[in-house]
C-alpha cells in the first residue's frame, strides 16, 4: 500500500463521519465543543453559516449525521443499545440558548454589485440562495404563493414539532439581509418570469403534489379522503381544526407521522398507520415511528389496500390485503400474498400519505428547460444548472423529495454556480473546500481540548406530560435539553475532527501507541495488498470504505497502519509516545460558498482578453 496522502481534503473530512455524512458538511464536533464550553453564540453561528437554520433543523432534521457517528461504533461491544451522540438535540440547544447578540454576530451584505436574481418558492433551498447571495450584494427577490415565507417547514411540519416562532426567526434572519419577499404571488408562467430583467433564476418550489390512491370507492367517499400533505397545509393554516373519530393514515414515510399525530390532537381516538412494508422498510425515520407509537398510535404493515368502503355516500372503512416482503438474490422485493382473509378496518376519514411528486405546470415545454421521463428537469448534477443557462434548480425541484438539509446542500451549491455564472465562469468547476491542521499539543502531554471518553449513555430529551401535548397541536412536544444535560450530552462526542497525526521520521518503533491504544486499532506491519494486509491488523479492519491510515517506510521498514473506523481520537498515542511521532491535530473543513473565494482568481477581463 502507497502512504496516506494527507494533503487530500476528502481524507480527514471522511473520518469526521458526523460531517462527512451532513449533505450541508455542518463542522459538528466543533459546535459540539462550543456548547460544552457554554458558547452558546458561537456554537449557533458555526450552524447558521453551513446549514442555515439550526433553530428548525435541530428539531425537525432527518439526522444523516447520527447513524455515521463513531460514538455508536465503538460501543457496540459494551452497551446494550449502542446510541450516537444526540447531534440534532445539540443543535437546539445552541438555537435556545443564544442570546440576542447573534444578531450582531450575523455578517452585513456587501455593497450592491447590480446583479438580480429571482428565486421561485421561498423554501429552505431558495432561502438559502438568497442568504447566500444577499450577502455578497446581490439584489434577491423571493416569490411565493403563500403570504409567509419558509416553503413546507411553515406549511407542512406541524407546530408541535415546529413552533411558527422558530421558522419566523430563522426567515427573518435572511429577509434581513435585504432579501425583497413577494408573498401571495404565484409565478405562472416561466415565459413571462425570464422576461423579467433578473440575471439568474434558482427554482425551488419544491414538490408540491402528493400522490393520490385511486381504489375503488374513492369517487364515492371523496369527502372524507384527504391527501397528506395537502391537509396539513390546511391544519397548518387554521382551515382544518378539527378531524373524524376513526382515522386511517396510509403511508409510511415522515409525512404519514405528521398526519398520524395532528389527527390524535384534532380529536381522533382511534388512529393507525397502516403501510404495504414491513416495519423495518419504512421510509419514516425511526425516531419519528417511535414517537408516533409513544403517543398510542399502532403501525400495522405488510397490509396492502384494496378498496375505500363506503355506505350511503360516507366513508365507512377500508380493505386491505395481507402480504410478506420476499426479497430476491439482488434484494430487490416483491410482496408477496400471504393467503390468509382480506382484513377490513373501520374509519371515518383516510389520510393519503403515500409520496410526494414534482408538478411544473407553469414551466412551459418550449421555454429551452428539457425535463426528464419522470417529469424532473435535466440538470448537471453537481451546478444543478438546467439547460437553460441562467435558470438553476434546488430542494425538492431538482431530484424529487428530500428533506430540509438535502434542500440547504443544494441551495449553497446553486449559489456557487450562480455567483460563477455571473462572473463569466464555469459553473461545472467548484472551488476547493477550505482545510487545515492545527496541533492541539500545549505541552508535552496536554492538549487544547478535553479528551477523556465520556462512559454516559445517550440522554432523552424530556417530553412534555401526554395530556398537555395530545390537547393541543401547537403545544411543542419536545421541551429541549438543559444546559446541564446538553454539557453532559456533549461531552459523549469523541472529537473526531481531532485527528491523529503521525510522524514517520520521528517514530523508533517501540509499540507504546501499540499497547495503550484502548481499541487495537493501531498496527505495526510488512507492507501488502490491502485486502491481505487487512487481516494482518491486530483488530482486523472490516469497513472498507472507510481508509486505513498507512504511514511511509519505518527504520525496519515496516509500517504504522491504523484503522480509522473505530479509532476514539482520545490521544493516548500522542500522549504515550516518548518522541512526538503521534500529535493530535484539529482539522477544519469549510466548503467555499458563494463569493470570492468561490471564483478563479484571474479577473475575468484579463481572463478573457488572454483568450482573445
Amino acid at each position: 500500500m502507497r502512504p496516506t496522502d494527507l494533503s487530500d481534503p476528502a481524507y480527514f473530512h471522511k473520518v469526521v463521519d458526523c460531517q462527512w455524512a451532513c449533505p450541508a458538511h455542518t463542522p459538528v464536533p466543533e459546535y459540539i465543543r462550543l456548547i460544552a464550553q457554554g458558547r452558546y453564540d458561537d456554537a449557533y453561528m458555526v450552524n447558521w453559516y453551513s446549514n442555515v437554520f439550526p433553530g428548525i433543523l435541530g428539531r425537525t432534521c432527518d439526522r444523516p449525521c447520527e447513524p455515521a457517528c463513531r460514538r455508536g461504533r465503538v460501543e457496540e461491544k459494551n452497551a446494550e443499545k449502542p446510541e450516537p451522540v444526540a447531534i440534532c438535540r445539540l443543535k437546539r440547544v445552541a438555537a435556545d440558548m443564544k442570546g440576542d447578540e447573534v444578531r450582531a454576530m450575523i455578517p452585513r451584505p456587501k455593497a450592491s454589485n447590480g446583479k438580480r436574481v429571482v428565486c421561485v418558492g421561498a423554501g429552505p433551498a431558495s432561502l438559502t440562495v438568497a442568504r447566500d447571495l444577499a450577502a455578497q450584494g446581490y439584489a434577491v427577490t423571493v416569490f411565493d404563493g403563500e403570504a409567509k415565507a419558509g416553503g413546507f417547514m411553515w406549511s407542512q411540519i406541524p407546530r408541535f414539532r415546529l413552533p411558527e416562532r422558530v421558522i419566523d426567526e430563522e426567515v427573518g434572519y435572511i429577509l434581513g439581509l435585504g432579501v425583497e419577499f413577494r408573498g401571495g404571488r404565484r409565478i405562472d408562467s416561466m415565459h413571462a418570469l425570464l422576461a423579467e430583467p433578473w440575471d439568474a433564476v434558482f427554482v425551488g418550489c419544491g414538490a408540491p403534489r402528493g400522490r393520490d390512491l385511486d381504489l375503488p370507492g374513492r369517487q364515492q367517499a371523496a369527502a372524507a379522503i384527504h391527501i397528506g400533505i395537502d391537509w396539513l397545509a390546511s391544519v397548518s393554516f387554521g382551515h382544518v381544526t378539527q378531524v373524524g373519530k376513526r382515522v386511517i393514515v396510509l403511508g409510511g414515510g415522515n409525512t404519514a407521522m405528521d398526519c398520524c399525530r395532528s389527527a390524535r390532537r384534532l380529536g381522533a381516538d382511534d388512529v393507525k398507520v397502516i403501510v404495504r412494508s414491513g416495519f423495518d422498510e419504512m421510509k419514516a425515520s425511526p425516531w419519528e415511528k417511535e414517537d408516533a407509537m409513544h403517543e398510542g398510535i399502532p403501525i400495522i404493515n405488510c397490509h396492502v389496500p384494496l378498496a375505500y368502503l363506503h355506505a350511503g355516500g360516507r366513508l365507512v372503512g377500508m380493505r386491505f390485503q395481507v402480504v410478506q416482503p420476499v426479497f430476491d438474490a439482488n434484494g430487490r422485493r416483491r410482496l408477496v400474498p400471504t393467503g390468509e382473509p382480506d382484513v377490513s378496518f373501520d374509519c371515518d376519514e383516510v389520510l393519503v400519505a403515500v409520496g410526494q411528486e414534482n408538478a411544473f405546470p407553469w414551466i412551459e415545454r418550449d421555454c429551452g428547460i428539457a425535463f426528464n421521463d419522470a417529469g424532473l428537469p435535466v440538470l448537471d448534477a453537481v451546478s444543478l444548472q438546467s439547460r437553460l443557462p441562467r435558470v438553476f434548480f434546488g430542494g425538492d425541484a431538482a431530484f424529487g423529495p428530500k428533506n430540509i438539509i438535502t434542500a440547504v446542500a443544494h441551495g449553497h451549491e446553486a449559489a456557487v454556480s450562480i455567483d460563477r455564472f455571473l462572473h463569466g465562469e464555469d459553473v461545472r468547476q467548484r472551488p476547493p473546500p477550505h482545510v487545515n491542521l492545527m496541533s492541539q499539543k500545549m505541552g508535552i502531554h496536554e492538549w487544547s481540548y478535553h479528551n477523556a471518553p465520556s462512559d454516559d449513555t445517550r440522554f432523552k430529551v424530556p417530553w412534555v406530560a401526554a395530556e398537555i401535548a395530545l390537547a393541543s397541536i401547537k403545544v411543542e412536544v419536545e421541551l429541549g435539553f438543559d444546559a446541564a444535560t446538553a454539557f453532559k450530552e456533549a461531552e459523549r462526542c469523541l472529537n473526531c475532527d481531532v485527528q491523529t497525526v503521525f510522524t514517520d521520521k520521528l517514530c523508533i518503533e517501540c509499540d507504546a501507541c501499540v499497547d495503550i491504544c484502548p481499541m487495537d486499532c493501531i498496527t505495526f506491519t510488512d507492507n501488502g495488498e490491502e485486502a491481505e494486509l487487512r487481516t494482518r491488523l491486530k483488530a482486523p479492519a472490516t469497513d472498507t470504505t472507510q481508509a486505513l491510515y498507512v504511514s511511509g517506510p519505518l527504520k525496519t521498514y515496516r509500517l504504522m497502519v491504523k484503522d480509522e473506523d473505530v479509532c476514539l481520537h482520545c490521544g493516548l498515542c500522542a500522549e504515550r509516545c516518548p518522541t512526538g511521532a503521534w500529535d493530535m491535530q484539529k482539522f477544519l473543513f469549510n466548503t467555499t460558498m458563494a463569493g470570492p473565494a468561490c471564483r478563479d482568481s484571474t479577473p475575468r477581463e484579463r481572463r478573457v482578453g488572454a483568450e482573445s
